[in-house]
């Protein structure tokens, strides 16, 4: 009985690991890449460049990728800025960080100081200088992580001024929901990973971004464009779980540096945001940083660039002003 139900239990891991990985093949056949590659330390970067002026850097959330902005905001802006959407590390077509483990078991995730690091190096090889760096939740904490990195680093990629999209800032209190602790851990890497991969129907996605976006609506065409099937794949999910399943202790280091920060600071971030609070992350990180300035959105959630896309362009023109560049007329 046991060597049955161990073969049992084996024969349907190795299906729902190979229909998981037929499923990652057909969403990368349906959403190819759509820039192009830059080559860093230990992989590659995925990018999209657009447009003219000072340069302004997108960073998407967490389980995302670039398209999340070349959706509608990045051709919003191109007519005064140089526009560069990054896949962060793990996410989209990017590779992971150098140095990381990936196989089945480990827990590891990509620090956000270090997924700043590895952008950082791309954005010095593609000619960027003196950045705007807007970053989309989980984002947002890469775009802090990218100017901390700045106080020890005389470069000519150092941002010249951070914008927050909902942007998760502050430590969190009390610990992540099950979701992130069971498939953060080696047991999630090995089983359940790849069985939601394998098995997740389709309503039950286009469920989970509907609520991501509540109270608004999603956008017509959004679910299509996105890529959702790219988030699915085994080794994006595992990728996008371990960071933030492991990032708490980072974050908690980055804030204790924000006070050095002294650089222009934008917030534009939702009252109704249940994904990254406001009172825990744009508030908190209000009272210790004074040059902060915080646009909060009534009856607004999780995603204030498809909500309120003119006042997220307002806040990163002033973001710009402040920092003394001047976009394209």
């Amino acid at each position: 009985m046991l060597t049955f139900a161990a073969a049992f239990f084996g024969i349907g891991a190795v299906a729902t690991g190979l229909t998981a990985q037929y499923r990652a093949s057909k969403a990368e056949d349906a959403y190819p890449p759509l820039g192009a590659f830059v080559q860093v330390t230990g992989g590659q970067v995925h990018y999209v460049q657009e447009g003219t002026g000072p340069h302004l850097v997108l960073l998407h959330g967490a389980g995302g990728n670039l398209r999340e902005f070349t959706f509608d905001l990045m051709g919003r802006l191109t007519d005064r800025y140089t526009v560069t959407a990054f896949d962060r590390p793990g996410m989209g077509y990017t590779d992971r960080v150098p140095g990381i483990a990936t196989g089945l078991t480990a827990t590891d995730g990509d620090s956000p100081q270090d997924q700043a690091k590895m952008l950082r190096e791309a954005a010095a090889k593609l000619g960027i200088t003196d950045p705007v760096v807007a970053g989309h939740s989980f984002g947002g904490i890469v775009s802090y992580a990218w100017a901390v990195a700045g106080l020890d680093e005389d470069s000519p990629v150092n941002a010249s001024a951070v914008v927050s999209l909902a942007g998760v800032t502050m430590p969190w209190p009390g610990a992540l929901d099950r979701y992130y602790r069971v498939n953060g851990s080696a047991f999630g890497g090995v089983l359940t990973i790849p069985a939601i991969s394998a098995l997740v129907p389709t309503h039950v996605v286009h469920q989970s971004i509907a609520a991501t976006f509540a109270p608004q609506s999603v956008p017509d065409g959004y679910g299509d464009y996105i890529g959702t099937g790219l988030t699915l794949r085994p080794s994006s999910m595992r990728a996008n779980i371990r960071q933030v399943n492991t990032s708490r202790p980072q974050i908690v280091a980055l804030s204790q540096r924000y006070p050095e920060l002294g650089l222009p600071i934008e917030i534009v971030h939702g009252e109704e945001d249940r994904t990254v609070p406001i009172h825990v992350h744009a508030e908190e990180v209000a009272k210790i940083v004074p040059q902060v300035n915080t646009v909060r959105l009534p009856g607004v959630g999780h995603m204030p660039h498809h909500a309120e896309p003119q006042i997220v362009i307002d806040a990163i023109d002033r973001a710009a002003r402040r920092a003394g560049l001047k976009p394209v007329d």
